[in-house]
């Protein structure tokens, strides 16, 4: 690595750069820092590289990616799989960031749970190095396999209430985390999901609006969050009467036809299934609108979803209810169109009121949105508050035993928690 203290080292259990809604987000912030004049090293949890390679030399700090191994195998037994990931998580980064000659500045979290932060946590207080955990997401028990006990939730749950509070600082994805860590004391920095959004391909114009059936699209991976039901049914709903279309990607037909209880595809909707992340820019950019439904519960509100800042990159207008921190990007008729709620109803008024958009107002559309990702979400926009964020992080030191950390709030709120 470079000069001491001079780098940064980002380490997770995820896939770099492609290859889940994780790795975006680690992407873009590593941009960010590299931007600000860091040398950043991202530690992902695929077995290669071996050694560093270069990702990025677009900022004045140096990008690049290596591997530490902590996924298992593709192959690899259930029990070999399991042990893996629920006791020796950690072990591999922990073991790489001994063999560097120099130590990093700061090491920079994200994902893995209670045990990977334990192990990073101890290498950071042992070695006098600042640790900051970046925070997407708050889980409900109902996403976790096992439920409130299983032990994705229980080590979910522990990272969020009692390590992440103890690090010396907190890179927050949405407003709501970041109150909620602030309140408890914790030096906190709000970034959103980010991009090189200039290098997003914008559409120019509109796509099918009044020259056939508005060309609606829904991508990625459904989960427990986005209402991919209620939308399937909803363009079914409108598409007797009112000609769209809804192409789906990401999920295959028989885990759609899952979702709709075993019934047939409606005749308004096509699933091409999953396709490499570098064609989705193009799929999204062809479409009329992007369609995003959740329901309005914490765990909806504490994350923030990377394809809406996607969407907006690509020039491409959102139809959307509001979660997280959307509102402050998505005006109804400006960058998209507003669901007052997540219901079947509501989403099908909004379709039918997109079918019937004018050619030119949907065109200022596309470009509102763009102008959107342009100021609000590419990479370089957070450059300097990553910088002075980092900065301030200088003397702090993680506190592995509990009430001895800086970050650990000296008071308690008096009324309920934002989140439990």
């Amino acid at each position: 690595m470079t000069g001491a203290g001079t780098w940064i080292a980002y380490v997770g259990p995820f896939r770099f750069p492609w290859g889940e809604p994780g790795s975006r987000r680690v992407f873009g912030l590593a941009q960010s820092m590299a931007a600000a004049g860091r040398d950043v090293v991202v530690v992902s949890g695929e077995s290669g590289p071996k050694t560093p390679v270069t990702v990025s030399t677009a900022g004045a700090g140096l990008l690049r990616h290596v591997g530490a191994g902590e996924r298992p195998s593709a192959d690899a037994s259930i029990v070999s799989k399991a042990v893996q990931m629920v006791v020796r998580l950690g072990e591999r980064t922990v073991r790489w960031l001994d063999e560097q000659p120099t130590r990093p500045e700061c090491v920079v979290v994200y994902g893995g749970g209670a045990q990977y932060m334990a192990r990073v946590g101890r290498w950071c207080r042992r070695n006098g190095v600042a640790l900051v955990a970046d925070v997407v997401e708050w889980y409900a028990p109902h996403q976790m396999p096992g439920g409130a006990l299983g032990p994705p939730h229980l080590s979910a749950k522990l990272a969020l209430r009692h390590q992440y509070p103890r690090c010396q600082g907190i890179i927050a994805i949405s407003s709501l985390l970041e109150r909620h860590y602030r309140e408890r004391g914790c030096r906190v920095l709000l970034v959103p999901p980010t991009l090189d959004v200039f290098e997003v391909k914008p559409g120019g114009h509109a796509v099918t609006t009044e020259a056939g059936p508005l060309n609606a699209v829904y991508f990625g991976t459904p989960g427990r969050k986005d209402l991919l039901t209620t939308i399937i049914r909803a363009t079914d709903a409108v598409s007797r009467r009112t000609p769209v279309t809804l192409s789906v990607y990401g999920p295959t037909v028989e885990q759609v036809r899952d979702l709709l209880d075993g019934a047939d595809l409606p005749s308004s909707v096509r699933v091409p299934g999953r396709v490499p992340q570098q064609d989705v820019e193009a799929i999204v950019r062809n479409a009329d609108f992007s369609v995003l439904v959740r329901p309005s519960e914490r765990f909806t509100h504490a994350g923030f979803p990377t394809k809406f800042v996607e969407s907006l990159a690509c020039g491409t207008p959102v139809i959307a209810n509001l979660t997280s921190d959307m509102g402050r990007y998505l005006q109804d008729g400006r960058q998209g169109f507003v669901c007052v709620d997540h219901s079947s109803t509501e989403l099908e008024r909004v379709l039918r009121r997109a079918a019937m958009l004018p050619r030119s107002q949907h065109e200022e559309m596309r470009v509102a949105a763009r102008a959107t990702a342009e100021s609000s979400f590419d990479y370089r926009r957070f450059a300097q508050p990553v910088a002075g964020f980092l900065d301030s992080l200088h003397g702090r030191r993680y506190a592995i035993d509990g009430t001895t950390g800086p970050a650990v709030a000296r008071t308690r709120r008096s009324r309920g928690d934002d989140i439990t």
